[in-house]
């Protein structure tokens, strides 16, 4: 049976976080602020969910938004993208190998498990392999979701610090009509549905962005995805990451916190010191290639791109490019 209360109780929480933290003018203030709010109310002992298809129309949405930045100067661009999605393969090996070492060496976890809470970016494929038999699916859960979190929250302030939003760039281009936005929000859902059903990773996502994309590119729809539509995105997508946050105990933040801890560290060092490097290969913008090599979910990250103004194309393209890869780089890594 729905809990409508519960559902209710996370959406006013997650909005009305989300409206305090852009109206303080905080970096991506609708993600973080959702987020923070309802990790609030969890914690102070209310329960909170968000129904899946809630979250897939959130998700859904967010690719359309990040299909409609796509012209023909993408294709200006490859080369230096193809150069960066090749030291991202690098950076994912590295920094799967030292947070393995960290794991294994300084908190006695098994190298099962060490490699799963290691894997950067690939959260439900890592427990999903955790609970099948690989490792202590506790241990995997805890240690991708503190990393999440921790990256959700640190990635906004430190990247406009680094390398400053975009100016007006999120704000650029006149909306795109109510009509054409629902029909390509309608198709993203009913695509990303059967994409979730044949396992791809973000369908939903991915199904917005394709559908946004293929439109813009042909010249069928024009203009940019409503800026209410994708504040509301922003704040549910911030409200579902938290609620994973709402299944960790006590007991885990006591045993793991400061192995979390030392994983997150490693992944926000790491990623910086390849962003460093591939900024240098390409010239391309610092901030926006370590939000693409920053190691959070896709849908955060692609989301933060979104609302500093980068190109969000660029970094939804590489956390795409980071899962296919985990895919194939983690099941020879748990072997070794």
């Amino acid at each position: 049976m729905p809990d409508l209360r519960t559902w209710a109780v996370t959406l006013v929480a997650g909005f009305a976080g989300a409206a305090l933290a852009a109206l303080a003018g905080v970096p991506a203030g609708a993600l973080i602020g959702s987020t923070i709010a309802v990790i609030a109310v969890a914690g102070a002992g209310l329960r909170v969910a968000l129904p899946a298809p809630l979250r897939d129309l959130a998700f859904a949405t967010i690719g359309v938004s990040l299909g409609s930045g796509i012209d023909e100067r993408i294709f200006r661009q490859l080369d230096a993208w193809a150069i960066s999605l090749c030291i991202l393969v690098v950076s994912l090996v590295a920094t799967m190998a030292v947070s393995r070492l960290i794991l294994t060496r300084g908190f006695h976890l098994d190298p099962e498990t060490a490699t799963l809470a290691s894997a950067p970016g690939t959260m439900s494929n890592a427990i999903s392999m955790a609970a099948a038999g690989h490792g202590d699916a506790t241990a995997v859960m805890f240690l991708q979701l503190m990393r999440l979190l921790a990256l959700l929250i640190a990635v906004p302030p430190l990247a406009v610090h680094l390398g400053g939003a975009a100016p007006g760039a999120a704000d650029a281009g006149a909306a795109m009509p109510l009509p054409a936005f629902a029909l390509l929000l309608a198709l993203a859902v009913v695509l990303g549905l059967l994409g979730t059903r044949a396992g791809l990773p973000a369908a939903s996502l991915l199904a917005g962005m394709v559908v946004s994309a293929a439109s813009h590119a042909t010249g069928l729809v024009h203009g940019m995805a409503p800026a209410w539509a994708v504040f509301a995105a922003f704040a549910t997508t911030g409200a579902v990451l938290s609620t994973r946050m709402s299944r960790v105990t006590a007991a885990q933040v006591k045993r793991y916190a400061l192995a979390g801890a030392a994983t997150v560290a490693t992944a926000i060092v790491l990623s910086l010191g390849f962003a460093v490097l591939a900024q240098a290969a390409t010239g391309l913008s610092f901030a926006q290639v370590w939000i693409a090599y920053a190691p959070g979910g896709v849908e955060a990250m692609a989301a933060i791109a979104l609302s500093l103004g980068h190109d969000p194309a660029f970094v939804a393209v590489h956390h795409f490019a980071r899962i296919f890869a985990l895919v194939l780089i983690v099941p020879v890594a748990l072997r070794l």
